[in-house]
Parts: structure tokens; C-alpha cells; sequence
């Protein structure tokens, strides 16, 4: 069996074709034009250049392959208004665009109700209040879609569902299974405008006709967010599951049996395939706090052991996620004794918060077995992987694929596996080295840790 999974990203596509037992066969890229940013909040790209991107993409990566499925994931809330035929009437709105940030406001106390049952927030650049924007700018068009939903178009030669990890910020309600009419209908957002809605792993239909190098009868299936297919592709697919994603900023994300909603709103969860709940929150602190420094050269100057310094490294004003706190700024308690030990309490203040996000899920009553998955660029570094699993008093396993094209590819491999995702999941190679905590720092990160918390609650940031 092989299947392939495709991300289209921001900045360009991605394909991984995967055999059976997890092995990457083939890959390829192609890049696409960067968003359009301009003053009032404006964020757009054009939604003709996807298909072509990943028309090349697939016929690279399927050549002499015979593939059974295909699944598509993208970034999450970015919506394009579409005519009769399925084709792009509107630039495709961007996931930062905040041209519907007035009618998100209207749409959170519209159905306050809902959401709080949901444990989440209509954020004002969620697609929701995008949608609305787009039916009065475009009254002329059909509808609206997501980037798969056009890509997968393509594949099957007419219109699909959705899924509802892609749907999930544009109003569609998880946990009762159906849009959130009352929000839609006041907005003025009509019935037809919306697509049908499906589980993640639903086949949606078969390729018509031999396209992008891929068989007439190639199954199409319903994809996840970008966020969710990178999560899976860490291992954590089953309940009890986590990954600590660290790169540009830090993001855990796991797998529970039930919805937990959190009252703080610093976490918040899409559904997983098989009905239960993936909680997951990120954070403003991560690798870009530390300024695209040499990671490497960094580290040979910072394992001498653990600082006397404590940093909180954020990389932007405010806080997501352990905590909310959108007055937040980055600190530094002490004076460095050189670059070394800078850079050392920087590594340590990432783990500070993966240690306070942990305990923010079990003060929720989620349990977190080991090993935390690890990912992202930052988890390369050996000594930053030590510092985090001996600060969290968890051993961490370096995922060997984490890449959300590969996640994709899982999921299209769950359409074709008797046992569903559960099956496809345990086909994967389970390598990746083991990290364990190091017990010789143990009680001076334990200090430095406390120190950390104090300063916090001490700014009014955590309570």
C-alpha cells in the first residue's frame, strides 16, 4: 500500500508518498507567492496557484508508485469564496486576516453559550467572521470553501465535505455535530453557503480520472489542520498521548478520551478522527526568543549546567498559553556571566513553560503518560531535549517525522486500514532517540523553576 499526503502551507506545498510500514518513498516541494499583507489587517493569497503547486507536486512524488489514497491538510482558517463550479471568486482570506474581527466580536456573545461548552473563543482572526465578510464583499458567489476542499475538488472532479478539524474555526460545533446556525444565520451567512461536514479519515470520493500521476479510483480523504496532521505524525495519536512541538514557538498537544474544556481559554481542542478530543495550546515563547541565533555553537558555550539566571524568552508581547496574559513581556532575573549562560537560561525558561503547560493539563485532570513526544527544529539540540526532560521529570522521545505532510499521509493511510487509524498508526517505525532527565541538575532547575513561577505571579501574569 502506499498513500500520499500533502500539506499546502503558506509559503509553498508539500508531498510525502509513504509505504505501508512508514518508510518515505518519495518527496517533493513547490513553493507558492507569499500572502498580501496591507494596513487594515488585510492578509490574502491567490487560490488559483494551490492546485498547480500541488498538481506537480503529487506527479513528482507518485511517479512509478501505485497510490491507494490521498489526503490533504492546510493551515487552518484560511477561506476563499467560491462560484457554482467550485472555483475562486474571492482572493483566499489568510489565517491572520482580521477583516471579520467585527463580526467575530458579534459572533462571541452570539453564541457564548456554545463556545463555553466547546472550551473555546472566537478569536478575532478566526475564519468564522471571515466568511461573513466574504458573503457581503462577494454576494455573487455560491459559497465558501477551504484550501483541501478546493484541492480535493480537483482530485475527485466535483465538490466534497469538509472536515471538522478544517471547519472547526469557521463555526462548526464539534461537540453537537452541526454548524452554529443561530451565529450564522444572524451574520446573514446562508444555509447553502456552507459545506457538508464529515470525520477526518472519511473517504469523500475516488480520483474520476487519471490526475497529477495518480490512478483513476485513488480514494480521496478527508484531512486535518496543519497543527493536528503534525501531531499525529509525532506518535500521538492515541489517548493519553502528548508532543512538546518545539520550534519557532512551543505548542503541546495531545490526545483525551473526553472534551476538556478550560476555563482559562489557554487550551482549547479540535476532535480527533475517532471521536475523541485533541487539547492543544501554544505558546509566545520558543525558538524565536532566541533570536535565530547558531542553536549549536550556542549550546557547546551553555553545558557547563544550569544557570543562575532565569529567563522568560518570549518572543512577542502577551501570553497564549500556559497562560493568558496578553500584557506579558519577556525577562531576564540576574546578570549573565557571558553569552553562555544567556543562552543556557533562555533553553531553561522554554522548559519552564512546557513544565507549567503540563501542569496546567492535570490541574484539568488530563493525564500525560510518557515518554512527551518531542518535535520541531528545536528538539535537534540534545541539550535543550536533556534540560526540558529533566526540568518536566519526563523522559522525551524524538520523533523521527513530524512534518504535517506525513500526518496527512496517515491519515489517508487510516481510510485504507481495516483497523482505522489506531492500525495505520501502529505500522509507524518507532525509532527516535530517548532523552531521560538528568539527575545531577535536577534540584537546581527545580530552584530556578520556583524563582520562575514566583516572578510571574509577582507581575500579576499567573494566578
Amino acid at each position: 500500500m502506499t498513500v500520499i499526503g500533502i500539506d499546502v502551507a503558506t509559503a509553498g506545498v508539500r508531498a510525502f508518498a509513504v509505504a505501508d510500514d512508514g518508510r518515505v518513498l518519495a518527496r517533493a516541494a513547490r513553493s507558492l507567492p507569499g500572502p498580501v499583507r496591507a494596513e487594515g489587517g488585510r492578509s490574502e493569497q491567490d487560490a488559483r496557484a494551490w492546485w498547480p503547486a500541488v498538481e506537480s507536486a503529487v506527479r513528482e512524488v507518485s511517479e512509478g508508485l501505485t497510490v491507494e489514497a490521498v489526503a490533504v491538510s492546510a493551515t487552518s482558517g484560511t477561506v476563499v469564496a467560491v462560484d457554482g463550479v467550485g472555483e475562486p471568486v474571492s482572493p483566499a482570506l489568510m489565517y491572520d486576516d482580521r477583516r471579520g474581527a467585527q463580526d467575530n466580536a458579534k459572533a462571541a456573545e452570539l453564541g457564548a453559550e456554545r463556545w463555553h461548552a466547546l472550551g473555546m473563543s472566537v478569536s478575532p482572526t478566526a475564519a468564522l467572521g471571515r466568511i461573513s465578510w466574504l458573503h457581503s464583499a462577494f454576494p455573487e458567489a455560491a459559497g465558501v470553501r477551504h484550501t483541501p476542499d478546493l484541492i480535493c475538488a480537483k482530485l475527485t472532479g466535483g465538490p466534497v465535505a469538509t472536515d471538522w478539524s478544517h471547519a472547526l474555526k469557521s463555526g462548526y460545533d464539534p461537540l453537537a455535530g452541526e454548524w452554529a446556525r443561530e451565529v450564522l444565520d444572524a451574520l446573514g451567512v446562508p444555509r447553502g453557503w456552507l459545506p457538508e461536514v464529515v470525520a477526518p479519515v472519511s473517504v469523500l470520493g475516488e480520483v474520476e480520472r487519471p490526475v497529477a500521476g495518480l490512478p483513476k479510483g485513488c480514494l480521496v480523504v478527508a484531512g486535518m489542520t496543519d497543527g493536528c496532521a503534525g501531531q499525529l505524525a509525532t506518535g500521538a495519536v492515541l489517548p493519553g498521548t502528548f508532543a512538546g512541538i518545539l520550534g519557532t514557538t512551543y505548542v503541546l498537544k495531545g490526545v483525551t478520551e473526553r472534551l476538556v474544556p478550560d476555563p482559562g481559554g489557554a487550551m482549547y481542542s479540535h476532535r480527533h478522527p475517532e471521536g475523541w478530543w485533541l487539547p492543544g495550546g501554544a505558546s509566545n515563547t520558543g525558538g524565536e526568543g532566541l533570536r535565530g541565533e547558531d542553536l549549536a555553537a550556542l549550546d557547546a558555550l551553555a553545558g557547563r549546567g544550569p544557570a543562575r539566571i532565569v529567563a522568560y524568552p518570549l518572543a512577542r508581547a502577551g501570553e497564549r498559553f500556559p497562560f493568558v496574559a496578553p500584557d506579558a513581556r519577556g525577562f531576564v532575573l540576574g546578570t549573565p556571566a557571558g553569552e553562555g549562560e544567556l543562552h543556557r537560561a533562555r533553553l531553561e525558561g522554554v522548559a519552564f513553560v512546557e513544565r507549567l503547560a503540563l501542569e496546567h493539563l492535570h490541574s484539568l485532570g488530563i493525564e500525560v503518560r510518557g515518554p512527551l513526544l518531542a518535535a520541531g527544529g528545536g528538539s535537534r539540540s540534545p541539550l535543550w531535549t536533556r534540560i526540558r526532560a529533566t526540568v518536566t521529570g519526563l523522559s522525551l522521545r524524538v520523533s523521527p517525522h513530524a512534518e504535517t505532510a506525513y500526518g496527512a499521509a496517515l491519515l489517508a493511510a487510516a481510510a485504507v486500514a481495516p483497523g482505522g487509524l489506531a492500525e495505520a498508526s501502529a505500522r509507524l517505525p518507532r525509532g527516535g532517540t530517548v532523552i531521560d532527565p538528568d539527575p545531577r541538575e535536577s534540584d537546581a532547575l527545580a530552584e530556578s523553576y520556583q524563582r520562575f513561577l514566583g516572578e510571574l505571579r509577582r507581575r500579576g501574569w499567573l494566578t
